[in-house]
């Protein structure tokens, strides 16, 4: 995709999808994506100063792309927070597992980024995270869940599920029975996050007035 216009960071961008899906993340560099964009890696450079950067700008871009689904999920406040995380949930295994599939060198890429600590997965992480306090923050305000700090239970929550959504463990998406297991996993959840009901008041065993 040789372009015919001003080199801007998004033509790049579009470009190093490209490059990565051909070439996959270990071989392919800045000097590809300049040959693909008919320019010198120099002139790339001078928009992501590293093949480091380029790569974290692609995948954060590629990451945001499910991302207003997501959101579209947790901003649908007519449907029950409890409802909503089951959904959400179930929402970011498919998501991921269409990623895994359908684009394997650019998830191959974001699984490097992972184990770089990058500031792209750590943005995606911390914006997952965002989402989910939302949802049982939602809860906890409504008394659906119990009242607790909604950041610490979000964390406790994409802890649990991990199995569902850390690129690490991809390889099990395709396991047959992967989304009974995460519905199993979302009804523990749920019942934990629960907040409990009433206790009655105890009129003692003499009666009204409470005496033995």
């Amino acid at each position: 995709m040789r372009t015919s216009g001003p080199l801007d960071a998004e033509t790049i961008l579009s470009a190093t999808e490209d490059v990565l899906r051909r070439h996959g993340p270990a071989k392919a560099t800045v000097v590809d994506v300049g040959k693909a964009l008919g320019v010198s890696h120099a002139a790339v450079y001078k928009h992501f100063p590293s093949k480091t950067a380029l790569r974290e700008a692609v995948s954060r871009r590629w990451l945001n792309r499910d991302r207003d689904g997501l959101a579209a999920i947790v901003g649908d406040t007519g449907i029950p927070a409890p409802q909503r995380l089951r959904s959400w949930l179930a929402a970011l295994l498919t998501s991921k597992r269409a990623k895994a599939h359908d684009d394997p060198e650019l998830f191959a890429a974001y699984k490097i980024l992972v184990t770089e600590d990058s500031s792209a997965a750590r943005d995606h992480v911390a914006d997952l995270l965002g989402q989910l306090a939302a949802i049982l923050a939602d809860g906890m305000a409504d008394g659906s869940f119990r009242s607790a700090d909604p950041a610490e239970s979000a964390r406790a929550v994409f802890t649990a599920t991990t199995r569902f959504h850390h690129p690490g463990l991809a390889g099990g998406w395709k396991d047959p029975g992967i989304e009974q297991e995460l519905d199993v996993i979302c009804t523990l959840l749920l019942d934990g996050l629960r907040a409990a009901p009433p206790r009655p008041a105890s009129t003692g065993r003499g009666g009204s007035h409470g005496h033995p």
